[in-house]
């Protein structure tokens, strides 16, 4: 069966959405970050697949993540790109087809993430970029680590960066739709309302 994996921070106020909260206030923007997670479960949910969810510090006993549709476990030490190759390479321990994604895009939909694991029948990479030259998704169909190696992280370099390495490996990639993540108030402004 095809594999989700899905990074999310524990929720504690202060320590999400960081950026968001430098102008909202921590209250609000763990508001924010509790519905944005509502609403990547929600898309999650609808796909049929195997879904690990990889907290950022321990794992949550009993949240709303709780039940029988996740696998939960703990990210790994190190930068995001170590500890995204490190959550691949746990879920290709279960099957050869796997998707990444975080919990910041209020644009994201089942529709996308299922044409994500479609393509990975004929492309070795997919990938959904953002407008502030990250990536919302990435997807393979065989672990490749070095996609996450000597990147700068949270930078607009990400996403270049991030091509080249597939190019090096002289791998074709399918762009899914330029989304945008939720970092800022502007951001919250502006695509907010796409959670229901």
């Amino acid at each position: 069966m095809d594999s989700i994996i899905i990074f999310i921070k524990n929720i504690e106020r202060g320590k999400v959405k960081t950026r968001l909260a430098a102008t909202v206030g921590d209250d609000q923007a763990l508001k924010i970050y509790e519905a944005l997670l509502e609403h990547t479960q929600k898309v999650v949910r609808a796909v049929n697949a195997e879904r690990f969810l990889f907290y950022s510090s321990f794992i949550e006993k009993k949240d709303s993540w709780s039940g029988n549709f996740f696998n939960k476990k703990v990210q790994s030490q190190g930068d995001l790109g170590s500890r995204m190759s490190n959550a691949f390479l746990d879920v290709f321990g279960v099957d050869g087809k796997a998707i990444i994604v975080g919990s910041d895009c209020a644009s994201l939909t089942p529709e996308i993430i299922k044409t994500a694991l479609e393509k990975l029948d004929e492309y070795p990479f997919v990938v959904g970029p953002t407008f502030d030259g990250g990536y919302y998704l990435l997807g393979m169909n065989s672990y490749e680590p070095s996609v996450f190696e000597d990147i700068e992280w949270s930078t607009e370099t990400v996403f270049p960066t991030t091509l080249l390495r597939m190019a090096s490996l002289k791998k074709r990639c399918f762009f899914l739709p330029q989304l945008s993540d939720i970092d800022y108030e502007e951001d919250w402004l502006k695509y907010g309302w796409l959670i229901k």
